[in-house]
């Protein structure tokens, strides 16, 4: 069977995306520790999605980026809550992304995820972007998967393509997606907080909630609020 590589930090995105490859490849899961409040529980949820579906899963240490970053989501800095009007607010949205942003974060992952994939004779790289965070992560957009993309084709000796099946959907669209495929989404963690409930008012969980709340699916994982 062929092989891919997912950038699996246990949260939503990935784990469909992921989810939607499972057939087709044997998948060898990542997990990146960069000193985030969450990792525990991002490590707890990708060990349990990795055993229900049967990937391999590793982890790797980053310290050096969490001694760099200023990001609130490795910092004492404090995470925003934000509100359903915000959501859909692109200055408010966009100031949240500023707070949660780590350096160079995705170009980092990506780049370690494709050594693995040369060494291990894989042939994709599955990642979790998508539309409605591509909006303000600039390394979740379309034009940053064609461009890296493109750097591969130049950069590596192997036949070795990002694949983000979500790139265009927004939340409600992928969670749609997410049963499907049967990507089991309860099992998944999207919190920027790292508590044992997800915080309910980060805007990773508000994302997520609204998303459940609009098609009238409960989601089966737990918030504070």
């Amino acid at each position: 069977m062929k092989k891919a590589i997912s950038v699996l930090s246990g949260g939503l995105d990935c784990t469909v995306a992921t989810s939607i490859f499972s057939k087709d490849y044997e998948i060898h899961a990542i997990t990146f520790d960069y000193g985030q409040k969450a990792f525990k529980r991002e490590l707890r949820a990708s060990k349990e999605i990795c055993n229900k579906m049967g990937w391999t899963h590793d982890v790797i240490e980053l310290p050096w980026l969490a001694q760099i970053s200023n990001s609130s989501l490795n910092t004492d800095e404090e995470i925003p809550e934000l509100s359903d009007e915000d959501l859909d607010d692109l200055d408010k949205s966009q100031e949240s992304a500023s707070s949660v942003w780590v350096p160079a974060r995705n170009t980092v992952f990506t780049s370690i995820s494709l050594s693995y994939a040369e060494s291990l004779d894989a042939e994709a790289i599955i990642v979790g972007w998508n539309g409605e965070e591509g909006a303000t992560f600039p390394d979740n957009s379309k034009e940053y998967m064609e461009k890296f993309n493109e750097l591969i084709e130049v950069g590596s000796p192997e036949k070795i393509k990002i694949e983000a099946p979500l790139i265009d959907l927004n939340k409600e669209e992928i969670v749609k997606m997410g049963f499907e495929f049967g990507a089991p989404m309860e099992l998944s963690y999207s919190c920027y907080k790292g508590e044992q409930k997800q915080c309910g008012v980060c805007e990773s969980c508000m994302r997520r909630k609204r998303a459940f709340e609009n098609l009238g699916i409960k989601d089966e994982s737990e918030y504070e609020i």
